[in-house]
């Protein structure tokens, strides 16, 4: 059967005009729609925070939880009901604060979920704290001297975590979003998907540099598998290495890499996943980190049926039966 983005839709969004989450959730009926899953074997599950929201305007099986128990619900979900493919959809404070554990460990089980993070730098339905991406010295309403904190890069700590899947996307960039999206769906295993998206109120133009088409022209690369990783308005720069780090070169220079997402080790893809936080280098786009690897919930259920053939009980009524049995009149 095919499908429509109209058929994984569902009400009408109450976010602030502007606001990234309306790019991004468009991206997302889209991407079902290409997909082709079926909306009622489909769940959406999210935290607390204006990203959160997003359940609710899903034609699908879908729970708005507590904050930062997205990952723990979800999991839940996915072991219970394996054939569920399940969508998690967290803000960067809902998700790396409160939820930062239950971040950690989906991606070191490596749950098959597909992990959304929405990152806005800041709380905003909270209206306007700091939040764990925020950059050192971010002046808002709970820093008004401005943060002495370190933000957490959220590719750092995915792939710490021995995660085997990171993509990132810009909320605006509907054809990249849709591809990213796409692949978490094709990838077994906790794929997580950081999506830069603006808040218009709160923390307006965090993105700037890569927010619009001439902007990521100017200041991203879009990184593809077996392809070589050249960026600039014109194709005109590439990435090689120097030493165990890497440098800008032209991109008819021999020494251009090429793109590798399924490389067991992850030390370039890491250094790529961390470029454009004002040293110089593009922010790299799409899936930067793709390695497949024995998932949570195939293991438990491969540990229940080994468990179950062993057993003279396979259910309740069995397990009464295997021990004495006698009547009380």
């Amino acid at each position: 059967m095919e499908y429509t983005a109209k058929d994984y839709s569902k009400g009408k969004p109450r976010w602030c005009p502007g606001c990234g989450d309306h790019f991004f959730l468009a991206s997302l009926h889209k991407a079902m729609a290409e997909i082709g899953v079926a909306p009622n074997d489909i769940a959406v599950i999210s935290g607390i925070g204006c990203s959160s929201r997003l359940p609710h305007y899903m034609a699908t099986y879908g729970m708005n939880t507590i904050h930062g128990r997205a990952a723990a619900i979800a999991t839940g979900a996915k072991v219970a009901n394996p054939k569920l493919t399940v969508w998690q959809v967290s803000g960067d404070g809902d998700g790396l604060a409160i939820g930062g554990n239950h971040f950690i460990h989906a991606n070191r089980r490596n749950i098959d979920l597909n992990m959304i993070l929405l990152n806005n730098r800041i709380y905003g339905l909270t209206k306007g704290q700091y939040s764990p991406t925020s950059p050192r010295g971010f002046v808002s309403k709970s820093s008004p001297y401005g943060t002495v904190e370190d933000p957490f890069r959220p590719a750092e700590l995915c792939f710490g975590a021995r995660g085997h899947f990171f993509a990132r996307a810009v909320a605006t960039d509907a054809p990249a979003t849709i591809e990213v999206l796409k692949a978490a769906y094709n990838h077994k295993g906790a794929a997580v998907c950081e999506i830069l998206q603006n808040c218009v109120i709160f923390n307006n133009g965090t993105h700037d540099s890569v927010y619009t088409k001439d902007g990521r022209a100017k200041n991203a690369i879009y990184l593809k598998h077996g392809e070589k990783m050249i960026f600039g308005e014109n194709n005109e720069f590439g990435l090689a290495q120097e030493g165990f780090g890497l440098k800008i070169v032209s991109a008819d220079d021999p020494a251009v890499l090429v793109h590798d997402a399924h490389c067991e080790d992850n030390t370039l893809q890491l250094k790529l996943a961390l470029m454009g936080n004002g040293d110089g280098f593009p922010v790299a786009l799409g899936v930067i980190r793709d390695v497949d690897a024995p998932t949570y919930n195939d293991a438990v259920d491969a540990q229940i049926e080994e468990v179950k053939a062993k057993k003279p009980y396979h259910n309740f009524a069995e397990l009464l039966e295997t021990n004495d049995i006698w009547e009380v009149k």
